[in-house]
């Protein structure tokens, strides 16, 4: 299994990549209101990465026409924006990559437009918590199973389902980097963590099932849960340290 250890100078550059990443992210959650589309909300994702001087990962990528990922309530993952008008009580998740000097941060985020329902509180708060307790097991010494299981209990212990046919993954100078890193497994295997190491760490939780599909959209990438109960998606871009891990998508406090 390769694995790219990155330079200072390249976790520089993803340090940079990660904060607009996360300017986009906070910046669709405060404009993102009632009767606005998606591709509206695309839209402005891309002018801002475009502004900062980076370019948007997912445009082009295997045939993709946007920007961001805008994936709504029993959407998990891979919506396309498009002419979709976003209601009050909607679960939204947004996914963003962009590439600032060859290479890459990528996110995610999913929330609830005006007033969420007691479901989708519960759900996004496991989310939130699975992914705080992922990036923990990424130090020294750690194995790659460990923040699978760090994922996989506690959403389980919860009452949530991780999906099974998605997965986290390494990152860099490529969008997906190998190892690829399966949301659920038992700990104790896989490759050992070390320095400069970075991966995109991204739990996918449902409600109900994990079985998803991709079929019924139709448009070859919309992922959506097979009983059309909620899912929620989060994600960091997160590099391996010497000390504490360190969040490459997160605004400065």
């Amino acid at each position: 299994m390769g694995v790219t250890i990155k330079t200072k100078a390249e976790l520089a550059l993803m340090r940079e990549a990660g904060r607009i990443v996360a300017e986009v992210l906070q910046l669709v959650q405060e404009r993102a209101c009632p009767g606005m589309t998606t591709a509206e909300l695309d839209a402005l994702a891309e002018a801002h990465i475009r502004q900062r001087g980076a370019v948007p990962s997912f445009k082009g990528y295997r045939g993709f026409r946007a920007s961001t990922c805008i994936s709504i309530n029993e959407e998990v993952v891979h919506g396309i924006p498009g002419p979709r008008a976003l209601r009050a009580g909607d679960v939204v998740s947004v996914d963003v990559g962009a590439i600032y000097d060859g290479l890459h941060g990528d996110a995610a985020v999913t929330f609830a437009l005006g007033t969420a329902s007691a479901e989708a509180r519960w759900l996004m708060g496991v989310g939130q918590e699975a992914l705080v307790r992922a990036i923990a097991e990424m130090r020294p010494g750690k194995r790659l199973g460990d923040i699978s299981w760090a994922i996989q209990s506690y959403a389980e212990s919860q009452g949530a389902a991780v999906v099974r046919q998605y997965t986290s993954h390494a990152i860099g100078r490529q969008m997906h980097e190998d190892p690829l890193l399966p949301n659920y497994g038992p700990p104790g295997r896989g490759l050992v963590l070390r320095p400069g190491m970075t991966l995109a760490i991204e739990p996918m939780l449902c409600a109900g099932s994990w079985q998803v599909e991709d079929t019924s959209r139709g448009d070859g990438w919309t992922v959506i849960t097979v009983d059309r109960r909620l899912a929620v998606h989060f994600e960091h871009t997160v590099a391996v340290t010497d000390g504490e891990p360190e969040i490459l998508t997160r605004l400065e406090d």
